[in-house]
Protein backbone atom coordinates (compact mmCIF):
# COMPACT_ATOMS: atom_id res chain seq x y z
CA UNK A 1 0.00 0.00 0.00
CA UNK A 2 1.46 3.34 -1.02
CA UNK A 3 -1.33 5.63 0.18
CA UNK A 4 -1.38 6.14 3.94
CA UNK A 5 -3.79 8.42 5.74
CA UNK A 6 -4.19 9.85 9.21
CA UNK A 7 -7.37 11.39 10.60
CA UNK A 8 -6.56 14.52 12.60
CA UNK A 9 -8.58 15.53 15.62
CA UNK A 10 -10.67 13.68 18.21
CA UNK A 11 -14.29 12.56 18.27
CA UNK A 12 -16.65 15.51 18.51
CA UNK A 13 -13.90 17.95 17.49
CA UNK A 14 -12.70 19.37 14.19
CA UNK A 15 -11.36 16.67 11.91
CA UNK A 16 -9.14 16.70 8.84
CA UNK A 17 -7.32 14.07 6.80
CA UNK A 18 -3.57 13.99 6.15
CA UNK A 19 -2.54 11.72 3.26
CA UNK A 20 0.86 10.56 2.02
CA UNK A 21 1.37 9.04 -1.44
CA UNK A 22 4.68 7.20 -1.27
CA UNK A 23 6.24 6.14 -4.56
CA UNK A 24 9.62 5.38 -3.07
CA UNK A 25 11.59 8.02 -4.95
CA UNK A 26 8.74 10.54 -4.57
CA UNK A 27 6.51 11.37 -1.65
CA UNK A 28 3.45 13.61 -2.00
CA UNK A 29 1.61 14.99 1.01
CA UNK A 30 -1.99 16.23 0.91
CA UNK A 31 -4.19 17.75 3.59
CA UNK A 32 -7.96 17.60 3.24
CA UNK A 33 -9.52 20.40 5.28
CA UNK A 34 -7.77 22.24 8.07
CA UNK A 35 -9.83 22.35 11.24
CA UNK A 36 -8.57 23.56 14.59
CA UNK A 37 -5.38 21.78 15.60
CA UNK A 38 -4.74 20.31 12.15
CA UNK A 39 -1.26 21.79 11.85
CA UNK A 40 -0.22 20.43 15.24
CA UNK A 41 -1.63 17.04 14.30
CA UNK A 42 0.62 16.85 11.26
CA UNK A 43 3.76 18.12 12.96
CA UNK A 44 6.08 20.84 11.72
CA UNK A 45 8.38 18.64 9.65
CA UNK A 46 5.52 17.09 7.67
CA UNK A 47 3.64 20.37 7.37
CA UNK A 48 6.65 22.06 5.80
CA UNK A 49 6.64 19.36 3.09
CA UNK A 50 2.92 19.69 2.33
CA UNK A 51 2.15 19.67 -1.40
CA UNK A 52 -1.61 20.28 -1.58
CA UNK A 53 -4.27 21.68 0.73
CA UNK A 54 -7.78 20.68 -0.42
CA UNK A 55 -10.88 22.14 1.22
CA UNK A 56 -14.26 20.45 1.06
CA UNK A 57 -15.87 23.79 1.95
CA UNK A 58 -14.98 26.81 4.07
CA UNK A 59 -17.10 26.53 7.23
CA UNK A 60 -15.05 27.44 10.26
CA UNK A 61 -14.66 23.87 11.53
CA UNK A 62 -12.89 23.05 8.26
CA UNK A 63 -10.59 26.08 8.08
CA UNK A 64 -10.07 27.16 11.71
CA UNK A 65 -6.61 25.59 11.83
CA UNK A 66 -5.30 27.33 8.74
CA UNK A 67 -3.57 30.16 10.62
CA UNK A 68 -1.27 27.70 12.38
CA UNK A 69 -0.39 26.03 9.09
CA UNK A 70 0.05 29.36 7.34
CA UNK A 71 2.44 30.55 10.03
CA UNK A 72 4.76 27.66 9.16
CA UNK A 73 4.44 27.99 5.39
CA UNK A 74 3.67 31.59 4.43
CA UNK A 75 7.21 32.35 3.17
CA UNK A 76 8.04 28.86 1.90
CA UNK A 77 9.78 28.80 -1.48
CA UNK A 78 11.18 25.24 -1.53
CA UNK A 79 7.97 23.95 -3.13
CA UNK A 80 4.71 25.47 -4.40
CA UNK A 81 1.98 26.45 -1.98
CA UNK A 82 -1.25 25.22 -3.59
CA UNK A 83 -4.80 25.37 -2.25
CA UNK A 84 -7.94 23.90 -3.84
CA UNK A 85 -11.56 24.33 -2.84
CA UNK A 86 -15.09 25.09 -4.06
CA UNK A 87 -16.04 28.41 -5.71
CA UNK A 88 -15.29 31.26 -3.30
CA UNK A 89 -12.06 29.72 -1.99
CA UNK A 90 -9.90 32.36 -3.71
CA UNK A 91 -11.77 35.23 -2.07
CA UNK A 92 -11.83 33.64 1.39
CA UNK A 93 -8.17 32.66 1.29
CA UNK A 94 -7.14 36.19 0.32
CA UNK A 95 -8.98 37.45 3.40
CA UNK A 96 -7.08 34.88 5.48
CA UNK A 97 -3.76 35.92 3.95
CA UNK A 98 -4.48 39.57 4.65
CA UNK A 99 -5.61 38.99 8.21
CA UNK A 100 -2.15 39.96 9.45
CA UNK A 101 0.06 43.04 9.34
CA UNK A 102 2.74 42.66 6.63
CA UNK A 103 5.12 45.58 7.08
CA UNK A 104 8.47 43.72 6.91
CA UNK A 105 8.04 41.50 3.86
CA UNK A 106 8.13 43.93 0.92
CA UNK A 107 9.89 42.18 -1.95
CA UNK A 108 10.23 38.90 -0.05
CA UNK A 109 9.73 35.87 -2.30
CA UNK A 110 6.86 33.53 -1.57
CA UNK A 111 3.68 32.79 -3.49
CA UNK A 112 0.37 31.03 -2.92
CA UNK A 113 -1.71 29.60 -5.76
CA UNK A 114 -5.39 29.16 -4.94
CA UNK A 115 -7.93 27.41 -7.17
CA UNK A 116 -11.73 27.53 -7.23
CA UNK A 117 -13.07 24.20 -8.49
CA UNK A 118 -16.07 24.81 -10.75
CA UNK A 119 -17.99 21.96 -12.42
CA UNK A 120 -16.35 22.66 -15.79
CA UNK A 121 -13.08 24.43 -14.94
CA UNK A 122 -10.42 25.42 -12.43
CA UNK A 123 -10.05 29.17 -11.91
CA UNK A 124 -6.84 30.17 -10.15
CA UNK A 125 -5.14 33.19 -8.64
CA UNK A 126 -1.60 33.77 -7.34
CA UNK A 127 -0.93 35.83 -4.21
CA UNK A 128 2.55 37.17 -3.46
CA UNK A 129 4.00 37.63 0.00
CA UNK A 130 6.12 40.54 -1.24
CA UNK A 131 2.89 42.40 -2.13
CA UNK A 132 1.31 41.62 1.24
CA UNK A 133 -1.09 39.35 -0.69
CA UNK A 134 -2.91 42.45 -1.89
CA UNK A 135 -3.49 41.40 -5.51
CA UNK A 136 -5.08 38.29 -6.96
CA UNK A 137 -3.01 37.64 -10.08
CA UNK A 138 -5.13 35.47 -12.39
CA UNK A 139 -3.75 32.11 -13.44
CA UNK A 140 -4.75 30.40 -16.69
CA UNK A 141 -8.15 28.76 -16.50
CA UNK A 142 -7.98 24.97 -16.83
CA UNK A 143 -10.88 23.01 -18.31
CA UNK A 144 -12.00 19.97 -16.35
CA UNK A 145 -12.63 16.59 -17.91
CA UNK A 146 -15.38 14.95 -15.90
CA UNK A 147 -14.59 15.14 -12.20
CA UNK A 148 -10.83 15.44 -12.67
CA UNK A 149 -9.01 18.17 -10.74
CA UNK A 150 -5.41 17.10 -11.08
CA UNK A 151 -3.29 14.44 -12.78
CA UNK A 152 0.31 13.85 -11.72
CA UNK A 153 2.79 11.16 -12.68
CA UNK A 154 1.74 9.22 -9.58
CA UNK A 155 -1.96 9.82 -8.97
CA UNK A 156 -5.18 11.49 -10.03
CA UNK A 157 -7.39 13.72 -7.87
CA UNK A 158 -11.11 13.97 -8.58
CA UNK A 159 -13.77 16.06 -6.86
CA UNK A 160 -17.54 16.19 -7.04
CA UNK A 161 -19.64 19.05 -5.65
CA UNK A 162 -22.48 18.07 -3.31
CA UNK A 163 -25.13 19.98 -1.40
CA UNK A 164 -24.45 21.34 2.10
CA UNK A 165 -26.45 24.55 1.71
CA UNK A 166 -23.26 25.50 -0.06
CA UNK A 167 -21.03 23.53 -2.38
CA UNK A 168 -19.08 20.84 -0.49
CA UNK A 169 -16.51 18.79 -2.38
CA UNK A 170 -15.99 15.06 -1.99
CA UNK A 171 -12.47 14.07 -3.07
CA UNK A 172 -11.11 10.85 -4.58
CA UNK A 173 -7.38 10.14 -4.77
CA UNK A 174 -6.32 7.25 -7.01
CA UNK A 175 -2.78 6.08 -7.50
CA UNK A 176 -1.98 5.29 -11.12
CA UNK A 177 -1.58 1.58 -11.98
CA UNK A 178 1.79 0.18 -10.96
CA UNK A 179 4.07 -1.78 -13.29
CA UNK A 180 6.46 -4.20 -11.60
CA UNK A 181 8.87 -6.90 -12.72
CA UNK A 182 7.74 -10.45 -11.94
CA UNK A 183 10.87 -11.91 -10.24
CA UNK A 184 9.79 -15.52 -10.88
CA UNK A 185 9.48 -14.93 -14.60
CA UNK A 186 12.80 -13.07 -14.60
CA UNK A 187 14.52 -16.04 -12.96
CA UNK A 188 12.80 -18.53 -15.29
CA UNK A 189 14.27 -16.73 -18.28
CA UNK A 190 17.73 -16.80 -16.68
CA UNK A 191 18.00 -13.02 -16.64
CA UNK A 192 19.94 -11.01 -14.08
CA UNK A 193 18.34 -7.92 -12.47
CA UNK A 194 19.97 -4.60 -13.24
CA UNK A 195 19.40 -0.97 -14.29
CA UNK A 196 18.16 -2.19 -17.66
CA UNK A 197 14.90 -3.30 -15.99
CA UNK A 198 13.91 0.31 -15.25
CA UNK A 199 13.99 1.13 -18.98
CA UNK A 200 11.87 -1.94 -19.60
CA UNK A 201 9.38 -0.82 -16.95
CA UNK A 202 9.19 2.69 -18.38
CA UNK A 203 8.41 1.24 -21.82
CA UNK A 204 7.64 3.79 -24.52
CA UNK A 205 8.59 3.95 -28.18
CA UNK A 206 12.32 3.55 -27.47
CA UNK A 207 12.05 -0.24 -27.11
CA UNK A 208 12.65 -2.52 -30.08
CA UNK A 209 10.38 -5.49 -30.90
CA UNK A 210 12.38 -7.98 -28.81
CA UNK A 211 12.38 -5.64 -25.83
CA UNK A 212 8.64 -5.04 -26.18
CA UNK A 213 7.99 -8.79 -26.17
CA UNK A 214 10.24 -9.19 -23.14
CA UNK A 215 8.38 -6.40 -21.41
CA UNK A 216 5.05 -8.13 -22.02
CA UNK A 217 6.49 -11.29 -20.46
CA UNK A 218 8.01 -9.71 -17.38
CA UNK A 219 5.79 -6.77 -16.45
CA UNK A 220 2.86 -7.25 -14.08
CA UNK A 221 0.46 -4.30 -13.87
CA UNK A 222 -1.58 -3.91 -10.69
CA UNK A 223 -4.21 -1.30 -9.81
CA UNK A 224 -3.02 1.56 -7.65
CA UNK A 225 -4.19 2.29 -4.14
CA UNK A 226 -7.02 4.77 -3.54
CA UNK A 227 -8.64 6.84 -0.82
CA UNK A 228 -11.69 9.12 -0.68
CA UNK A 229 -12.64 11.95 1.66
CA UNK A 230 -16.37 12.65 1.89
CA UNK A 231 -17.77 15.07 4.42
CA UNK A 232 -20.58 17.53 5.08
CA UNK A 233 -23.28 17.04 2.47
CA UNK A 234 -26.78 15.67 2.10
CA UNK A 235 -26.52 12.04 0.97
CA UNK A 236 -29.82 11.76 -0.89
CA UNK A 237 -30.55 9.56 -3.92
CA UNK A 238 -29.08 12.10 -6.33
CA UNK A 239 -25.84 12.35 -4.35
CA UNK A 240 -25.61 8.58 -4.08
CA UNK A 241 -26.07 8.25 -7.85
CA UNK A 242 -23.16 10.63 -8.43
CA UNK A 243 -20.84 9.23 -5.79
CA UNK A 244 -21.13 5.46 -6.17
CA UNK A 245 -19.73 5.29 -9.74
CA UNK A 246 -16.93 7.72 -8.83
CA UNK A 247 -15.92 5.79 -5.71
CA UNK A 248 -16.31 2.32 -7.18
CA UNK A 249 -13.73 -0.02 -5.63
CA UNK A 250 -12.08 2.68 -3.49
CA UNK A 251 -9.57 1.16 -1.09
CA UNK A 252 -10.32 3.37 1.92
CA UNK A 253 -13.31 5.67 2.35
CA UNK A 254 -13.08 8.36 5.02
CA UNK A 255 -16.60 9.59 5.56
CA UNK A 256 -18.51 11.92 7.82
CA UNK A 257 -20.89 10.16 10.22
CA UNK A 258 -22.49 12.99 12.11
CA UNK A 259 -25.61 11.31 13.46
CA UNK A 260 -27.24 8.16 14.74
CA UNK A 261 -30.10 6.74 12.69
CA UNK A 262 -32.62 8.02 15.26
CA UNK A 263 -31.46 11.56 14.41
CA UNK A 264 -31.99 11.19 10.65
CA UNK A 265 -34.39 14.14 10.56
CA UNK A 266 -31.76 16.34 12.19
CA UNK A 267 -29.16 15.10 9.73
CA UNK A 268 -31.35 15.93 6.76
CA UNK A 269 -32.23 19.36 8.13
CA UNK A 270 -28.54 20.20 8.57
CA UNK A 271 -27.40 18.57 5.29
CA UNK A 272 -25.31 15.93 7.06
CA UNK A 273 -25.18 12.11 7.12
CA UNK A 274 -26.12 9.36 9.54
CA UNK A 275 -23.87 6.39 10.28
CA UNK A 276 -26.07 3.98 8.27
CA UNK A 277 -25.93 6.34 5.28
CA UNK A 278 -22.14 6.46 5.37
CA UNK A 279 -22.04 2.67 5.62
CA UNK A 280 -24.49 2.30 2.72
CA UNK A 281 -22.25 4.51 0.58
CA UNK A 282 -19.24 2.34 1.40
CA UNK A 283 -21.19 -0.82 0.68
CA UNK A 284 -22.64 0.29 -2.63
CA UNK A 285 -19.29 1.68 -3.79
CA UNK A 286 -17.53 -1.59 -2.90
CA UNK A 287 -15.04 0.16 -0.62
CA UNK A 288 -12.33 -1.88 1.04
CA UNK A 289 -12.50 -0.02 4.36
CA UNK A 290 -14.58 2.72 5.94
CA UNK A 291 -13.31 5.12 8.60
CA UNK A 292 -15.96 7.28 10.22
CA UNK A 293 -15.08 10.83 11.22
CA UNK A 294 -16.65 14.22 11.93
CA UNK A 295 -19.19 12.90 14.44
CA UNK A 296 -21.52 15.26 16.25
CA UNK A 297 -20.56 16.84 19.56
CA UNK A 298 -23.96 15.83 20.95
CA UNK A 299 -22.91 12.22 21.54
CA UNK A 300 -20.95 10.68 24.39
CA UNK A 301 -19.03 7.41 24.56
CA UNK A 302 -21.92 4.94 24.71
CA UNK A 303 -23.72 6.68 21.87
CA UNK A 304 -20.56 6.68 19.78
CA UNK A 305 -20.25 2.94 20.28
CA UNK A 306 -23.87 2.65 19.12
CA UNK A 307 -23.14 4.85 16.12
CA UNK A 308 -20.25 2.61 15.10
CA UNK A 309 -22.41 -0.48 15.58
CA UNK A 310 -25.05 0.98 13.25
CA UNK A 311 -22.43 1.41 10.55
CA UNK A 312 -20.90 -2.02 11.10
CA UNK A 313 -24.31 -3.68 10.78
CA UNK A 314 -24.32 -2.51 7.15
CA UNK A 315 -20.59 -2.41 6.43
CA UNK A 316 -18.62 -4.65 8.82
CA UNK A 317 -15.27 -3.06 7.89
CA UNK A 318 -16.38 0.28 9.37
CA UNK A 319 -14.14 1.71 12.10
CA UNK A 320 -13.30 4.86 14.00
CA UNK A 321 -9.79 6.36 13.76
CA UNK A 322 -7.45 4.24 15.87
CA UNK A 323 -6.44 7.13 18.13
CA UNK A 324 -9.95 8.17 19.15
CA UNK A 325 -10.71 7.88 22.83
CA UNK A 326 -14.48 7.49 22.88
CA UNK A 327 -14.75 8.57 26.49
CA UNK A 328 -13.19 11.98 25.83
CA UNK A 329 -15.45 13.57 23.22
CA UNK A 330 -15.69 17.31 23.79
CA UNK A 331 -17.63 20.18 22.29
CA UNK A 332 -16.55 21.34 18.86
CA UNK A 333 -17.17 24.47 16.84
CA UNK A 334 -20.36 26.40 16.33
CA UNK A 335 -20.83 24.90 12.88
CA UNK A 336 -21.83 21.61 14.51
CA UNK A 337 -25.55 21.38 15.10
Amino acid sequence: MTISAKVLGAAGRDNALFVRVDQGQRLTRLLFDCGAGAAAGIGRAEAQQLDLLCFSHLHMDHIAGFDGLFRMLYARTERPNRVYGPPGTIAIMQHRFQGFLWNLEAGTPGAWDVFDIFPDRLAGARFLLGEAFSTAHPLPTVAREGERVLTTRDFTLDAVALEHQTSSLAYLLRELPRSNIDPAKLAALGLVPGPWLQRLKDGGHGLNDDQQRLREQLIVTTPGDSAAYCTDFLLDEAAMARLVPLLRGVGHLFCESQYLAQDAELAQRNFHMTAPQAAALASQAGAGRLTLLHVSERYRALELHALLAEAQAIFPAAQFPAHWQLGSAAPGSCQRR
